[in-house]
Order: C-alpha cells, then structure tokens, then sequence
C-alpha cells in the first residue's frame, strides 16, 4: 500500500525531508516507523514520541490502510 509519512521537529531534522510517500507491507505505525528508520540513519522511536494516522491522535498499533497520511512527532522538550 502507498501511505504518506510525515514528519515533524527532530525526526524532520534526522530524516532532512518533510514527507515522503512510502510503499509498505507495515500493518501499524509502529511497523512503519520501524521501517523508515532503517531508511534513515539517526532516525529512532523515543518512548514518549507520538503518531497520528489522518490527522487524528492514534497508537502506535493502529491498523494502517492504503492512501493513509501518517504524522510522527518526537519528544517535546522545553520549558
């Protein structure tokens, strides 16, 4: 399935592009986010990192379709 990952703060940083369209098996974000790290070196799940699937808060075990957009934001930090 085609999916659209994007990618905020940090992990835009790490990965050095804002999105990519990503043709996958990943059943969840987790497996997905899995995958796009072995693509980018650096690029790495925090505990506290979160994920959206369409715009919507979702879990890292969420079940992905095809033409989904994908959001993973890192740790927020400050203060």
């Amino acid at each position: 399935m085609n999916l659209t990952v994007r990618y905020f703060a940090a992990f835009r940083e790490l990965t050095g592009v804002e999105a990519e369209t990503v043709n996958t098996d990943a059943s969840s974000p987790s497996d997905l986010f899995n995958e796009c790290a072995a693509r980018h070196t650096g690029l790495q799940k925090f505990t506290s990192s979160m994920v959206a699937v369409n715009d919507e808060m979702a879990g890292w075990d969420s079940a992905l379709s095809d033409g989904d957009e994908v959001l993973f934001f890192p740790p927020v930090a400050g203060g």
